[in-house]
């Protein structure tokens, strides 16, 4: 297991809210239990600690773990009753043409690729509501809250209206953002210098996440930041690119 540092937004005696970096696993891997996941990392830590819910891979922020039974079965049931407020922030191409809106359009498996989902209207039932945040000359960046919890239903509800996330090698094609794409004519390199990516990851970050208390049963709110390589995009692109609303 590599040594990955994880920071601790919020605990007490039944809940763990912590932020999760992109490129670590939320839970261990079918195949591998040896790829870093936080589930592991955490269970070093605590000697008993367990699952609420899942980010993907590549998506960093804000995550929710149990630290008892009791704890476990009531926020499970938050998510499983769609009580729980989900925001994630989205650097998607190109410019909606509605500042904000709900997608709702059912997800299931890809018929022939393992591990991508799509739109279709015999799958399982997704609601998405966005809202523009920013607009950039070939970007948006804005806020998507999910109303139900399907797999990459933020990547995917984006990608079927036309605005995928900036990085997204699934549904947009694209495996990284280059300084290039925004400097374009004003962005030289070396002879022998290769380009490197501000980002190689997703779009696409938890900012916040809100749940009733499992002992107080009192709403709580948790925000997780932009971490560097979004924060760094987000500069460059600002940068570069005026944005108007």
């Amino acid at each position: 297991m590599m040594n990955t540092a994880i920071n601790i937004i919020y605990e007490d005696e039944a809940l763990l809210m912590v932020e999760k970096p992109a490129g670590v696993l939320s839970i261990p891997d079918r195949f591998d239990a040896n790829k870093p996941n936080l589930y592991h990392l955490l269970l070093a830590k605590y000697q008993t600690i367990y699952v609420v819910h899942r980010l993907d891979l590549d998506t960093s922020g804000v995550i929710c773990f149990a630290k008892t039974e009791a704890a476990h079965r009531n926020l499970s049931l938050q998510f499983e009753h769609r009580t729980v407020e989900k925001i994630y922030l989205a650097l998607v191409n190109g410019r909606p043409p509605e500042a904000e809106g709900v997608i709702e359009a059912a997800i299931a498996h890809h018929p022939t690729i393992q591990g991508k989902m799509v739109l279709h209207k015999k799958g399982k039932h997704a609601v998405t509501h966005f809202k523009c945040i920013e607009y950039f000359k070939q970007f948006t960046l804005m806020e998507a809250s999910i109303k139900t919890g399907r797999t990459h239903q933020v990547r995917v509800h984006l990608a079927g209206i036309g605005h995928p996330l900036v990085v997204d090698p699934l549904y947009s094609n694209k495996s990284a953002f280059f300084l290039s794409q925004v400097k374009v004519n004003r962005y030289n390199l070396g002879q022998y210098e290769e380009e490197r990516p501000l980002m190689s990851r997703t779009t696409l970050h938890a900012l916040r996440l809100t749940v009733q208390h499992p002992n107080s049963e009192a709403p709580i709110t948790f925000q997780s930041e932009l971490p560097k390589d979004f924060r760094a995009v987000i500069q460059q692109i600002t940068k570069w690119e005026i944005g108007t609303i």
